[in-house]
């Protein structure tokens, strides 16, 4: 009975604690009906705010996605992939804060320094409403910048760039951000950098992480963004990464089910072939491509010079490896990489820059069939000399061509792509370096990206791709990836592919894996060095293919289709090992037994190439000397003082450079440094005994010569760097010696008179520059060519001066060089209108071939409208050699009959004058 009624008790206040009375309830209701409900705005349609275009149905749906975002105060990752339009999402957004929730700042957008004039172009065309900042510049202009505009706070937006951010924090902290937005979000995933705490000291209501490639590394720096977005949440990397215990679950669903569970709330991302359906997926095709003979020669020396590593079993020292990689990727490229490679001086550009390269072979041989097709190309390379050769190419193969690299001005970078972009563009190609152009450029007006060479991570490689496969491309981007046969290229390639190939099976569109299994090992490199080596040792030959490009193109689709078959059907495991073998073999196992724990490779013996001639030499001896590499070193010269930073194009007083060394034979008499005999040297105990007695008779400088010391130093050039340097002697190529009016506009910087005193110097002590030779030669090839327009300006003057109307009269002396394609009508019109257009003009061709189709006297010429910019130009190179053949005939005739005359005597004059009878008086008779 007890039992009972404390039960009843316990339950009588739960049965009755949510009743109300009719009063209560009424006050709820009433409660209810004037609260206001926060509504999510929501967008069918571009809004209107956004001018000069509408936005795309899924860039609708990502603006609302980041409306929701905001409505319910959460921080996200705005994700989708390169090309999809992620500014115009961001800037969109923006606009929403300002016209919808009169918030028009102040709001932070951080960029890459490349992607700045981008983001500010982007904003000034989609949303012109929101006053948008740039602050960059030097000291002065920055602080002008602040004081005049950022304190004053007649703006919306801010955008700068991550290196300004550090330096100017200061004044950043003063400001309280609506919204911090960072492009390549990927900057801060490592939490303890400098810009990653320097933003998180920010005030900021709201945050915004944009990037086309997350989750591409490992799990803590996925962290490091989720922290920085939500810090109250994941503040612990510790129970993050036991959570996705890769041990565990690596590869597994779980892992999957997992991650997307924690992003879904928060990050967005979509593919171009899930939402843009009229962009065409991108086609790749590998092509592959020999080794010229000059490429074989140096491919073996570099092998040679380190074939101890290559046929070793013991300690390999993994920076030594690392060089070697790079010394055969540069050979791969172009031999001319190589000082000393190149035929000169004097150095010509000529037909053996293509044949020395494979890859230059193929190159030529694709990109007239590319122009011909109507199609724009981009060309990438990771090193910034191959695009100094190729822009060698392409003035000599009269390409128009822009170039971008690490280099490149901000401004000039703009410069570029809008000259690149615009309607009927002369440029033909766009070359660039693919780090530096990966991110943030539009360059969809072409569509043919060539991949010069790959990148060892195969994401900097699909970034270059989505400069042309993205919106606004209206045809199928091709890519063209070279690949040396029989390589280190090869291998390098096939990593790339299987690191993409297990991101997508670890996590289907995250790309996040083992952070350990991107490390390149020694075994592995070594493995890629040997790759190919036996074969080139084999022959010496060049192994270029004579095949036209349809044949090329042909094998290269098959082998791509074969590598992407092979790639499909390898297991995860061979994935995580880089190999191509089966699950159960290795490249260490030779006819069934592994060799990885012999203390000899003998099996992985590469055996050197065999020389001509018969050597009679041991082998054995041989062979030890070739892996002998404990060699007794030379004993290493002390470090002098500290020596100022003196370049020889800074032009400093000779007598600073006797100083300098004075002061540097006392440092080692002080040391009691001795001079190491050179056995290689002929007379080398002569030499050491003299370098020696400069050692010891050595000198302290004296007061007087310290002073003179510090007074020559002020007496060079020392506000010229090495930029100023290759701009003054690209400008002296360009415009000549002569002409500083032209010379001192390309050079940044500097007035007139800096650079005519500098040029005064410069012809008088050039002499003394070590590379002096090569530069003397790249000036008068410039100027060669200067003298060559001229020479052709002054024949079709000459020509065309001879007639007053030559559009129907000019007549060409042909000879035997008629041809029979071309009529003279043709052949009038080519140069006279050639010579109307200006011929020294970058894209006079293109503009003829535009004359020839509107011309109504050609309008059923089909061969003449037919023809292409590059067979106009060799048309009219051919005439205006008979041109100046027939100028310099006529020349000599003229000076033949003026001999024949003879000189004019007393008396002709007086026959002349009274019209006697040598045929000039004619005239005067008739008149009587």
């Amino acid at each position: 009975q007890q039992d009972i009624s404390s039960l009843l008790e316990n339950v009588s206040p739960k049965i009755n604690r949510h009743r109300r009375t009719e009063q209560e309830e009424d006050e709820e209701l009433l409660n209810e009906s004037t609260k206001t409900t926060n509504v999510c705005t929501r967008f069918d349609e571009s809004p209107s705010y956004v001018k000069t275009g509408k936005m795309r149905d899924y860039q609708v749906r990502g603006l609302n996605w980041l409306i929701s975002l905001y409505e319910n105060g959460i921080n996200g990752i705005l994700a989708d992939e390169m090309g999809l339009g992620k500014t115009l999402q961001t800037i969109s957004l923006l606009g929403y804060m300002k016209h919808y929730r009169n918030i028009p700042g102040p709001h932070m957008v951080l960029v890459p320094k490349s992607t700045l004039y981008n983001w500010m172009n982007e904003f000034k065309r989609w949303v012109p409403s929101l006053r948008a900042v740039c602050l960059i510049g030097d000291r002065d202009e920055r602080t002008a910048l602040i004081r005049d505009v950022l304190l004053p706070g007649e703006w919306d937006v801010c955008v700068t760039s991550y290196e300004m951010l550090i330096i100017e924090k200061a004044v950043f902290k003063k400001f309280n951000w609506r919204y911090l937005v960072i492009d390549e979000a990927h900057r801060i995933k490592n939490e303890k950098s400098k810009l990653s705490e320097i933003v998180r000291e920010f005030k900021t209501t709201n945050r915004l992480l944009l990037t086309g490639t997350p989750l591409q590394n490992n799990l803590h720096e996925l962290w490091a963004l989720l922290n920085f977005l939500l810090p109250d949440v994941f503040n612990s990397s510790e129970d993050f990464d036991s959570w996705f215990d890769t041990n565990n679950c690596l590869g597994d669903q779980k892992l999957v089910e997992r991650l997307h569970t924690v992003l879904r709330p928060f990050l967005l991302r979509r593919i171009k072939a899930d939402v843009e359906k009229t962009l065409l997926p991108k086609k790749e095709i590998k092509m592959y491509v020999g080794l010229s003979k000059m490429q074989r020669e140096w491919y073996t020396k570099i092998l040679m010079k380190d074939i101890d590593i290559l046929n070793s079993a013991g300690k390999m020292d993994k920076m030594r490896l690392l060089n070697v990689l790079m010394q055969l990727r540069k050979c791969c490229n172009h031999p001319y990489l190589f000082d000393g490679a190149e035929p000169g001086p004097p150095y010509t550009t000529d037909l053996h820059l293509v044949v020395n390269s494979g890859k230059m072979v193929v190159l030529d041989k694709l990109l007239p069939k590319m122009k011909e097709q109507g199609s724009r190309v981009l060309i990438f390379s990771q090193m910034t000399r191959v695009l100094d050769i190729l822009e060698d190419y392409c003035m000599w193969r009269n390409y128009g061509y822009c170039r971008l690299d690490g280099q490149t001005p901000h401004e000039e970078r703009q410069i570029s792509i809008n000259a690149y972009n615009e309607p009927n563009s002369s440029k033909f190609i766009f070359m660039l370096s693919t780090r530096a152009g990966g991110l943030g450029i539009n360059l969809a007006t072409a569509d043919v990206v060539i991949l010069y060479d790959s990148d060892w991570n195969p994401q900097v490689d699909l970034q270059a791709m989505d400069r042309a496969h993205r919106i606004g491309q209206q045809k199928q981007v091709r890519v063209f990836r070279f690949i040396t046969e029989n390589t280190v290229e090869e291998r390098i390639v096939e990593r790339a592919e299987m690191k993409l190939r297990l991101d997508s099976i670890v996590i289907q569109q995250g790309r996040l894996v083992d952070p350990s299994a991107n490390k390149l090992g020694k075994d592995e490199m070594l493995s890629i060095i040997r790759h190919g080596a036996t074969h080139v040792f084999a022959s010496k030959e060049s192994e270029i293919t004579d095949d036209d490009i349809d044949a090329i193109l042909e094998r290269g689709e098959r082998k791509t289709m074969e590598m992407k078959e092979k790639l499909s059907s390898l297991g995860e495991s061979s994935l995580r090992n880089f190999t191509m073998d089966t699950e159960n073999s290795s490249v260490y196992t030779f006819e069934g037994e592994d060799y990885r724990e012999k203390k000899k490779v003998i099996t992985n013996w590469i055996e050197p190439p065999k020389r001509e001639r018969k050597a009679n030499y041991a082998v054995d001896a041989y062979f030890r000397e070739a892996l002998r590499v404990s060699e007794p070193k030379a004993p290493k010269a002390p470090r002098p003082p500290k020596q100022p930073n003196v370049q020889d194009f800074q032009f400093f007083p000779p007598r600073l450079f006797e100083l300098l060394e004075k002061e540097i034979l006392f440092y080692r008499k002080t040391i009691g440094y001795k001079v190491p005999r050179n056995p290689d040297m002929p007379n080398s105990a002569q030499v050491q005994k003299e370098e020696q007695a400069k050692i010891d008779e050595a000198e302290a400088l004296t007061e007087e010569e310290l002073e003179e010391k510090e007074n020559l130093l002020q007496q060079g050039f020392t506000i010229w760097n090495k930029r100023d340097f290759n701009q003054f002697i690209k400008a002296n190529e360009k415009w000549g010696r002569d002409d500083i009016e032209n010379i001192a506009r390309e050079v940044e910087g500097k007035t007139p008179e800096e650079v005519m005193e500098y040029s005064a110097v410069f012809w008088e002590r050039c002499n003394e520059l070590q590379d002096i030779e090569k530069i003397m030669a790249q000036i008068e090839r410039g100027e060669a060519r200067i003298q060559r327009r001229i020479s052709i300006k002054k024949a079709l003057d000459s020509k065309i001066g001879r007639y007053k109307a030559p559009f129907h009269q000019l007549r060409i002396s042909y000879g035997t060089n008629k041809g029979k394609n071309y009529t003279e009508e043709e052949d009038r019109f080519l140069i006279c209108m050639l010579h109307k257009l200006g011929f020294d003009k970058e894209s006079v061709y293109d503009e003829l071939r535009q004359c020839i189709r509107n011309s109504p006297q050609f309008r059923f010429d089909w061969f003449l409208k037919s023809r292409t910019a590059m067979e106009l130009q060799r048309r009219c190179n051919t005439l205006i050699t008979l041109i100046e053949r027939e100028n310099m005939e006529l020349e000599e005739r003229e000076k033949a009959e003026k001999k024949k005359r003879g000189p004019k005597t007393g008396s002709a004059q007086k026959r002349k004058s009274e019209g006697t009878p040598d045929g000039r008086g004619r005239r005067k008779k008739l008149k009587l």
